[in-house]
């Protein structure tokens, strides 16, 4: 989880993230182009649980289940929930992308995941590519990642490459990805790469669809 700190008395356990308070709305801004009107979607690491009460909100017709291994996380997502009232943001869920046993069973339109892969070990991707790839339902089930790469044919940004550096330091197991690694495991669970746009601060949003 990024770094955070108590929201007001009203709602003690919320947590606020700076990073989401800042890339929320960029990000809303291509789910909303891009996720179906209508459908069930589960979010991967939802952290601090803004996001997911800002997307659901703003994505009224989407049934959006936010999920966290994280107890403290998944008390802050809770406390916006009970804060915000937003009526199609279900209770958060304790999804593991190490575990498969807490993997949600039923099929879905789409997955999205904000920050993970980088900060956390490389079998976190290959679950998410893997839970990806036997839930999301065709045709067009979507998965929709955010965060920083490495790409073979751009360079990569001074304030990327430190904060690799200090992922590493945290975690050697941790680190940016390497885009063409992402897109090779995303196909060998059957999802095509369909759309990278380049965000604020260095960021990718990248959309992989069921083929």
């Amino acid at each position: 989880m990024d770094s955070a700190v108590s929201t007001s008395a009203d709602a003690p356990d919320a947590l606020i993230s700076p990073a989401a308070e800042r890339n929320s709305a960029a990000i809303l801004d291509v789910l909303r182009a891009h996720l179906p009107a209508r459908g069930r979607v589960l979010e991967i690491a939802a952290g601090s649980g803004q996001h997911a009460a800002a997307f659901a909100a703003a994505l009224p017709g989407l049934d959006w289940t936010p999920s966290d291994p994280s107890p403290q996380a998944r008390a802050s997502i809770e406390a916006w929930r009970t804060h915000t009232g937003v009526a199609n943001l279900r209770p958060a869920q304790a999804v593991d992308m190490l575990n498969d046993a807490s993997w949600p069973s039923e099929p879905l339109n789409a997955i999205v995941c904000i920050n993970m892969i980088h900060i956390s070990p490389w079998t976190a991707a290959e679950g998410l590519m893997q839970l990806a790839g036997r839930s999301l339902m065709r045709p067009g089930g979507l998965l929709y990642l955010y965060g920083p790469y490495r790409e073979a044919e751009v360079p990569l940004a001074p304030s990327n490459a430190a904060f690799d550096d200090s992922l590493k330091v945290r975690d050697p197991a941790w680190g940016l990805r390497d885009r063409g690694e992402v897109e090779t495991l995303a196909r060998s669970h059957g999802l095509a790469l369909t759309l990278r746009r380049a965000m604020p601060a260095n960021n990718l949003s990248l959309i992989f669809r069921r083929v």
